[in-house]
């Protein structure tokens, strides 16, 4: 049975038609992985997977992530992070090809009840572990994070005192009061696409779920790694985005509740 494997028009100019065709027909990717983006186990035999190719000045890696996660991309990174990568895949060092990427972030999300005029609102936090970059860059430009969301529609929030305005076409996936994903619209008008899924369904309490089924919409709040941290009560978290909104490192979204 062919692998599920996606492999973009570029990535294919780059290893050319043979060895793309020995990809997609399985004959050279591997079954199992591990994700370059999210670090998680994958498995090429039962799920979407892409194929990612890393170029450096004079190496180039092929690492394969979960399709969920990042599409088919050709990136471009520092040679010495590409030979540390070697290094790793022939077996010097017990780590697999996202080694090549040790500052690799991943989204964390908290949720939490805000209280926005008068009523309290469901709301998930979204903080990576480190800073992004956009992708098919090496990170040199610095944490492009809230560029990113703000050129996807989150609008910049400077305080907490209104709600945000509602995001065409994403919205939060919650199933059997657990939280599953943030969806994003597909390309080309197409399906929508997991921005951020759970690895596991996450656990909500009785009263956000409440009030999600209340309003059905969810406040999507996001800011750069650091801004925000784990916080473990509510009040906490509160004054936590109160102090990045003033710092101007917060933007954020209403969606649409999808799912109960």
């Amino acid at each position: 049975m062919p692998r599920m494997l996606d492999v973009s028009e570029d990535v294919r100019a780059e290893i050319g038609d043979a060895e793309a065709d020995r990809l997609l027909v399985g004959d050279s990717a591997p079954g199992s992985y591990d994700c370059t983006s999210c670090r998680t186990p994958g498995d090429s035999d039962q799920e979407r997977t892409s194929t990612v190719l890393f170029v450096g000045e004079e190496t180039a890696v092929l690492a394969f992530a979960h399709a969920t996660c990042i599409p088919s991309q050709v990136v471009q990174v520092a040679e010495d992070q590409l030979q540390g990568a070697v290094r790793s895949i022939t077996g010097s060092e017990p780590e697999n090809p996202e080694g090549l990427m040790p500052e690799q972030a991943v989204l964390g999300i908290t949720s939490g009840l805000v209280l926005i005029e008068d009523d309290l609102r469901p709301a998930l936090v979204v903080e990576p572990t480190g800073p992004i970059a956009r992708p098919g860059t090496d990170g040199s430009g610095g944490d492009q994070f809230l560029q990113l969301l703000l050129e996807q529609g989150f609008q910049p929030t400077p305080h907490l005192n209104r709600l945000p305005g509602v995001l065409p076409g994403w919205s939060v996936l919650l199933a059997m009061g657990q939280l599953h994903a943030v969806l994003q619209p597909g390309a080309g008008g197409g399906s929508p696409v997991a921005w951020w899924q759970a690895h596991q369904p996450l656990q909500v309490t009785d009263g956000w779920r409440t009030a999600a089924n209340k309003s059905q919409s969810v406040l999507v709040f996001a800011a750069p790694a650091g801004s925000i941290g784990q916080q473990p009560r509510e009040d906490l978290l509160r004054d936590a985005l109160d102090k990045a909104a003033v710092n101007g490192l917060l933007v954020a979204a209403t969606m649409p509740l999808a799912g109960t």
